[in-house]
């Protein structure tokens, strides 16, 4: 059997933050840049700009591109066929997490939801654990401000509401949202499974390759749909006008009960970061 040591996954995580804070996606920055060419707004294009600029200085000096570099969420698949040793894992992904906001000089914003007191190294991480087939453990690292995920919303549905009610709901909370969390955003809706269920879907999909084809044409159709329309609200980037109030719809579905639809909204500001790595 594989074994793996957690002074291994320490320093995965602890890298995992660095890159992620410090360097965008490259799939959002390609994003904002087709924005910016396919925007009719004199403003909204002038922000768009201004973002592809921010972006790209974060880029090449190697600083955040936003102040908020968000509560560290770690999705990870580890493989029934694999050893964890040397210690106990969850505690060396939260060590790994306060190595990498102390190291990268990062905001640390984690505190007791009660007395607000901070933890003072932004941890512990949301971590997300999913066992899989195989001998590895993928870590996935995605920083997740609070601009955009004060605006996100779940609601539990009824089945009579069907889809309708599930683009009304989706339409609604960006509407609800309108320049909060910093548009251009990207739109994670989970549908199904229990209230816990949808709102992980949600939060998973944004781990997307923005504007990526969802494998299901029905659903596939649906995201197109939706960000029509949510490019229709005319709230445009950063709530000044606009045809670019969300770059992608990402939707992720779990079957659920027969009594319950449950619908999740999980939104992302336009700094989406989230890294990966395999050991």
């Amino acid at each position: 059997m594989k074994e793996i040591h957690t002074d291994r996954i320490i320093e995965a995580v602890e890298q995992l933050c660095i890159d992620a804070c410090l360097v965008p996606s490259d799939d959002a920055i390609k994003a904002l840049q087709t924005a910016e060419k396919n925007e009719t707004s004199i403003l909204a294009k002038e922000v768009l700009t201004e973002l592809s600029k921010n972006v790209s200085i974060a880029k090449n000096l190697r600083i955040p591109s936003c102040q908020d570099t968000g509560m560290a969420v770690i999705f990870l698949e580890i493989g029934q066929n694999l050893r964890i040793t040397g210690g106990n894992l969850y505690q060396a992904i939260n060590e790994g997490v306060r190595r990498g906001y102390e190291k990268g000089f990062f905001r640390k914003s984690v505190l007791s939801p009660i007395d607000r007191k901070n933890t003072g190294d932004n941890t512990p991480a949301v971590i997300h654990t999913e066992i899989c087939d195989g001998d590895i453990v993928n870590i996935t690292l995605m920083p997740k401000g609070f601009g955009s995920e004060n605006m996100s919303r779940l609601k539990m549905l009824t089945p009579a509401e069907g889809l309708d009610g599930i683009k009304n709901f989706v339409l609604e909370t960006v509407n609800m949202a309108a320049g909060n969390p910093c548009p251009p955003i990207i739109v994670g809706t989970g549908i199904g499974g229990t209230m816990e269920k949808a709102a992980l879907l949600a939060k998973k999909s944004l781990l997307r390759e923005i504007g990526s084809t969802n494998p299901d044409t029905f659903l596939a159709e649906i995201e197109s749909e939706l960000l029509t329309s949510i490019n229709k609200t005319g709230i445009g980037p950063q709530g000044l006008g606009g045809i670019t109030t969300a770059l992608a719809v990402h939707i992720e579905t779990f079957p659920t009960h027969i009594a319950g639809l449950p619908v999740a909204v999980n939104i992302q500001c336009h700094a989406v970061r989230h890294r990966q790595a395999t050991l």
